[in-house]
């Protein structure tokens, strides 16, 4: 593994934040991590702090990822000096075909290159629909899909929730796939890349204790979670609250411009 300064920094601190909450991080197929070349990481995203484990996994497996992260960030001076010293790929939901090439390109060069195939937090905790840009990048660059499924981060942080950031030993589970071929058409590729998320996440769930009606349990376990459909229309509810304000906003810079 290239020893990368500042990756290397953010790497200790993610190591000393997860001890410092007493997580209990177990992993299972680490070895599906390519040691060389190029591969899509795909994962579930259940939490905001999810990147962690992903990054904690990739070192592992002595790889440093690139994770994808919003464009705009970059305007950030701290956030944008860490995404360049870390390779991350800048999305601009604008210009998605720019952000698809850039991934395309560092897969290339043998990066592995983390997707989150939802694209935003499951409030169900169970995978969503999945968009087709990992299976387009893979297909793209002819390199393999390795899936992964995280479980119990979603404790720490997550959407609907308040943090809970202390010393808590929260056990989480990372299951890793093994890996899928660049083959077949886009939606081909998806739905077998989904079956394959689907069967990790049933086995980070394993044996995992699931107490009935936990907010963080999902709706099956017997939990307090929105199912997939009350999920949904949460979601719906949201971006559609979203698009209000930003409408009024513009509205309101127009009249008073």
């Amino acid at each position: 593994m290239r020893r990368e300064p500042v990756f290397d920094v953010l790497s200790g601190l993610v190591q000393t934040v997860i001890a410092v909450q007493g997580l209990r991080v177990e992993m299972t197929g680490l070895h599906n991590i390519p040691a060389t070349g190029g591969a899509v990481l795909a994962v579930n995203h259940t939490s905001y702090v999810d990147f962690f484990e992903v990054g904690l996994a990739g070192r592992k497996a002595k790889r440093n990822v690139r994770y994808m992260m919003k464009a705009e960030l970059e305007n950030n001076r701290l956030i944008g000096f860490l995404m360049r010293h870390c390779k991350a790929i800048g999305v601009d939901r604008d210009h998605g075909g720019e952000s698809l090439e850039k991934a395309v390109t560092a897969l290339r060069d043998g990066e592995i290159v983390v997707v989150y195939p939802e694209a935003t937090i499951s409030r169900s905790f169970e995978l969503k629909d999945f968009k087709h840009g990992a299976a387009r990048m893979a297909l793209d660059a002819d390199v393999p899909i390795i899936p992964m499924a995280i479980w119990g981060a979603h404790r720490v942080w997550t959407k609907g929730f308040p943090r809970q950031l202390g010393r808590h030993k929260f056990p989480v589970n990372i299951a890793v796939g093994e890996p899928i071929s660049p083959e077949g058409a886009v939606d081909e590729l998806t739905d077998v890349m989904r079956t394959a998320m689907s069967a990790a996440l049933d086995k980070a769930q394993a044996g995992y204790p699931m107490p009935a009606g936990e907010l963080w349990v999902p709706a099956r376990f017997g939990g307090g979670a929105p199912d997939l459909a009350a999920a949904k229309q949460l979601e719906i509810d949201e971006f559609a609250a979203r698009r209000a304000a930003k409408e009024a906003k513009q509205a309101k810079e127009k009249r008073t411009g």
